[in-house]
């Protein structure tokens, strides 16, 4: 198992105190995707607001702890062993979707996803954290043909995971840089398809190399261009954290917009969400006329709304 994987020494926070969150959480979302019943968002971090109270709660707490990439959701006697790990988790009843849960420190604790083709394979969408041990897990899914990676902050373990698997790795050449030895570069900012229903969207603005993939015209994997807020019960973009250009992104939205069509929002970072396709679209538009409005501003991940 590699390092990446290996939980720190437990910190004593909370140890008398059942399920807790220790000082390392870095307030990046997951755990209150996973456990939204019994993780909140207090004073800037996760914290545990109750214990469970039912078998699925219990389920909710693990699946966040597998996911977390500080290791920082904790229980003092609950030990994290691989019969209790839910990933890949299936995200939608027809099993098309699955998500990789191990999210990595080196891609900012960014979700990744699995998807499943008709064929009976599978493509990768960025990274979770890297074992051989969770290649192993995710391959028997199905083969992996394709790791897609949707920009520079994600693209950790690009690599090893294709070469595990024996994929080909995907890039936008402007983001080459963060994965320089890709199979497959994307060039330009017009539509390439990528494998039977799935085409990749050059998204400029979060990065310079940004990319969106939408697959089957359901599921739309956004990166980090935009995500579903649970604050806002919208989507958003995060324009505190655009490294590029939050023009670029104006444009990169209205540009592409009005081509896509998808009823699953998966971001990176933030809420997935389902909608009917036509409401999706609509609030695309609604989004994308917004950002045109949105000016530069200094990074600041505590503006976010999660």
């Amino acid at each position: 198992m590699s390092n990446d994987l290996a939980p720190a020494a437990a910190p004593e926070e909370g140890a008398d105190e059942g399920w807790y969150v220790d000082a390392r959480c870095t307030n990046c979302d997951v755990a209150r995707q996973l456990a939204p019943d019994v993780i909140r968002e207090q004073d800037g971090r996760a914290e545990v607001i109750r214990q469970p109270q039912s078998e699925p709660e219990q389920r909710q707490l693990y699946a966040a702890a597998f996911a977390c990439h500080t290791r920082s959701i904790r229980h003092p006697a609950h030990h994290l062993t691989p019969d209790l790990d839910p990933f890949p988790l299936a995200l939608a009843l027809d099993d098309t979707v699955h998500l990789c849960g191990h999210n990595s420190r080196h891609t900012a604790g960014a979700n990744a996803y699995l998807l499943r083709r008709p064929h009976g394979s599978t493509m990768m969408i960025d990274t979770p954290r890297w074992s051989d041990e969770l290649a192993s897990r995710y391959e028997a899914l199905a083969p992996v043909t394709d790791v897609l990676l949707t920009h520079r902050d994600h693209a950790a373990h690009g690599r090893r995971y294709a070469d595990r698997f024996g994929a080909r790795l995907w890039i936008h050449e402007g983001d080459l840089d963060a994965a320089p030895d890709a199979d497959h570069v994307i060039r330009g900012t017009d539509p390439v398809e990528i494998g039977a229903g799935v085409t990749a969207y050059p998204l400029p603005g979060h990065t310079r190399g940004s990319v969106l993939y939408l697959a089957d015209g359901r599921y739309c994997f956004s990166g980090d261009s935009f995500y579903w807020s649970r604050t806002t019960a919208d989507l958003e973009v995060a324009a505190s954290v655009t490294w590029y250009s939050i023009t670029e992104l104006a444009a990169s939205l209205a540009r592409t917009a009005p081509r896509l069509r998808f009823e699953w929002v998966l971001p990176g970072h933030g809420g997935r969400k389902r909608l009917p396709a036509d409401e999706m679209t609509r609030r695309l538009e609604q989004l994308t006329a917004r950002t045109r409005t949105l000016q530069p501003q200094p990074i600041d991940f505590t503006a976010v709304r999660w």
